[in-house]
């Protein structure tokens, strides 16, 4: 039996409220079971220099652990898993976005931890896509372009891995601290991949360990993008006024 009760096969409550905050263009928190990430988008018109004239845009991804969000205090600073975890979030996002068509726009989408008990990068991943799309249809409605949302598919993610020989989805900190294997799976709405990260910490696996892995993160990623095609079946407020 899992610590939390699950099935293994089964995912923490997972849950997206939109516009948690005011200020930035799309706001959510996004939870699974206990942990909670606040994600926003911003949207600026300076994109990286060596993107200007190309007509297209570009999506990056700050991440930090608050100083509250686990146990001991986290220390304010970006250490080198805090980079590791922005880089696959904007990756990610990047996967599903057709940066022509978004036009010369820079999108920062910023992950902040306000509770970690496991699956916070993948858990940003799944908020970030939310925050993502409400800003850019909050910049069509704004500016009138881009014309057609860039977001081709949705983006979704979420951890598993092998804990006592049994392979697990949606991996709390009590099991992902203990796994003998631990994986993270990113993947699209249409079902394809966008990247596998795993890791043996204690034992190597077999590729049917692994096939039953990506099996159980294909059928978790499936119930997260109902879940947030459900959250954006209405399309966000009008257009805020620019507070800056």
């Amino acid at each position: 039996m899992r610590p939390d009760g699950r099935a293994n096969d089964e995912l923490r409550p997972v849950s997206f409220q939109r516009d948690f905050t005011d200020m930035a263009d799309g706001s959510v928190l996004v939870t699974f079971g206990r942990t909670k990430v606040l994600c926003t988008a911003s949207v600026e018109d300076d994109i990286p220099r060596w993107m200007r004239d190309t007509g297209r845009g570009w999506i990056t991804a700050e991440y930090s652990m608050l100083p509250g969000s686990s146990p001991e205090r986290i220390r304010r600073r970006v250490s080198g898993r805090d980079q590791e975890i922005q880089r696959l979030i904007g990756r990610s996002l990047r996967g599903v976005c057709d940066l022509g068509a978004l036009g010369e726009w820079n999108i920062t989408v910023d992950c902040d931890v306000l509770q970690a008990d496991g699956g916070t990068r993948t858990a940003s991943i799944c908020g970030g896509y939310v925050a993502l799309h409400d800003a850019i249809s909050r910049l069509m409605q704004r500016a009138g372009k881009p014309k057609v949302h860039p977001l081709t598919t949705e983006c979704a993610a979420v951890s598993v891995g092998i804990i006592n020989g049994q392979c697990r989805l949606d991996l709390p900190y009590a099991e992902d601290s203990t796994a003998e294997v631990d994986m993270n799976v990113v993947m699209t709405g249409s079902g394809r991949y966008i990247e596998v990260q795993g890791t043996a910490e204690g034992a190597s696996f077999a590729k049917d360990e692994l096939d039953t892995m990506l099996g159980l993160a294909a059928g978790g990623i499936e119930q997260i993008v109902a879940l947030q095609r459900a959250a954006l079946a209405s399309g966000p407020p009008a257009a805020r006024p620019q507070q800056r």
